[in-house]
């Protein structure tokens, strides 16, 4: 048994752990009925997962869907760290839910008996690896662990998790508070010329017209890549274009992921999908394009000819009704020009939506300088819920800007909101100083 808190949260850091959660177990809490995750979808914001799997059976003449996502999770205790194999994240979409099965299934170092009892006041402690492992660990009731939780009081909470990040840092050294001291930084260094971190790690010029994101990222210490994590540590850092800072009007709609489709026309022959559905640039000769605005239950694009189509969700009820549903272009056969699956876009925006940093700039000259916001709007507590109501509203919708010429293609679907709308994806959402 570990003799304090402190002394667990220490192995776990030592095991690589580096964010912290903890989860009071009810009575229904056990090997039988599995642990209670939340009902939505916010556990998947906060453990790591690998793809998501649609499993669907047939149960007393009905049919039965619950898809599955496997975890790298270890148990731990005073003597080790030991792999429970069997672990996985069960999802139950329709109403919604998440719960940790297999956990005991040939694992080493499990606390057995406390997960088959239903005794209350246990606690279940989680350390999250950058890696991508969980480490577990259940304290028993009037352990030292679990009374020092009880006398901590109000804990910041994500879904059903109490977030231990006070427990953990030095104080005003949370992932928040430093996030804010670098975007202060940032704005006080006032105009600064465009600039990407290059291939090697060095900080190159940039003059791009997208040059304001990649200038920030630079500053931030964030190298470009196609990886669908957040930016720093644990913030996605969007920037967008402004005409002046007080009044932090965007120009343009803000680009929330560019998922590449992984169905239909386009999946199979990317190429071949832009001769068929694309259209001739009417100023460069030799290019064909793929553009437009497409929303859900919107008429077909004059010049492409396809629409977009939501399937697998009620938008009534809010639930979804699988996760295999989709978000399709559909052409005038109804055949699937190009789509993308509920579980691939889920795992796309859990992982890097769970929490987002909005910061305004301005640019000036040629080439661009680029000067950042004294404030900054942060969003917490997504769900992949919210993100499908306001598709299948068509607050948000694709405006793909793909590009075909010499036989080379410029890849990029964006789905996108108007940066007013970006509240809604939020359970909070706040304008914040930086300085």
């Amino acid at each position: 048994m570990f003799e304090s808190l402190a002394q667990l949260l220490r192995a776990m850091r030592d095991a690589g752990a580096d964010r912290f959660y903890a989860k009071p177990l009810a009575p229904n809490d056990n090997s039988k009925n599995q642990i209670y995750l939340g009902g939505d979808f916010s556990a998947l914001n906060v453990l790591p997962h690998g793809e998501v799997e649609v499993d669907i059976e047939e149960q007393a003449g009905s049919i039965r869907e619950r898809s599955k996502a496997p975890v790298s999770f270890f148990w731990i205790d005073t003597e080790g760290v030991g792999e429970a194999p069997g672990a996985q994240l069960i999802l139950y979409p329709k109403y919604p839910e998440v719960r940790l099965s297999g956990f005991l299934r040939s694992a080493a170092r499990a606390p057995a008996d406390l997960l088959r009892s239903r005794d209350e006041g246990r606690v279940m402690i989680f350390g999250v690896c950058p890696d991508g492992r969980i480490l577990g660990h259940v304290a028993a009731d009037r352990s030292p662990v679990a009374t020092r939780l009880a006398t901590e009081g109000d804990l910041p909470q994500t879904g059903v998790f109490l977030d231990l990040v006070r427990l953990t840092v030095p104080a005003g050294r949370d992932p928040r508070t430093r996030l804010l001291e670098e975007l202060g930084r940032i704005h006080r260094l006032g105009w600064i010329h465009g600039q990407r971190i290059g291939a090697g790690g060095a900080v190159v010029p940039y003059v791009a017209p997208n040059a304001g994101g990649y200038t920030l990222e630079a500053e931030l210490g964030i190298a470009p890549n196609g990886v669908a994590e957040p930016d720093f540590h644990g913030w996605e850092v969007k920037q967008y274009g402004v005409d002046n800072f007080a009044r932090m009007r965007p120009k343009s709609p803000v680009t929330l992921m560019t998922p590449e489709p992984t169905l239909g026309a386009y999946a199979a022959d990317a190429i071949g999908f832009m001769h068929t559905y694309g259209y001739v640039d009417e100023n460069t000769p030799g290019r064909v394009n793929f553009g437009g605005v497409y929303r859900n239950g919107g008429a077909a694009h004059d010049r492409t000819r396809v629409r977009m189509v939501l399937s697998g969700f009620d938008a009534a009820s809010g639930k979804i009704d699988s996760l295999d549903g989709t978000v399709a272009l559909l052409d005038p056969a109804d055949a699937v020009a190009a789509g993308w699956r509920f579980r691939d876009l889920l795992s796309h925006w859990n992982r890097k939506h769970s929490q987002a940093a909005y910061v305004p700039s301005m640019s000036r000259g040629t080439p661009k300088q680029y000067a950042f916001g004294d404030r900054v709007q942060l969003g917490s507590g997504t769900d992949f819920v919210r993100l499908l109501k306001l598709m299948a509203s068509g607050t948000v919708y694709l405006d793909p800007a793909l590009k075909l010429v010499d036989g080379r293609m410029k890849k990029r679907n964006q789905f996108r909101v108007r940066h007013a709308d970006l509240e809604n994806l939020y359970e909070e959402f706040e304008t914040v100083p930086v300085l």
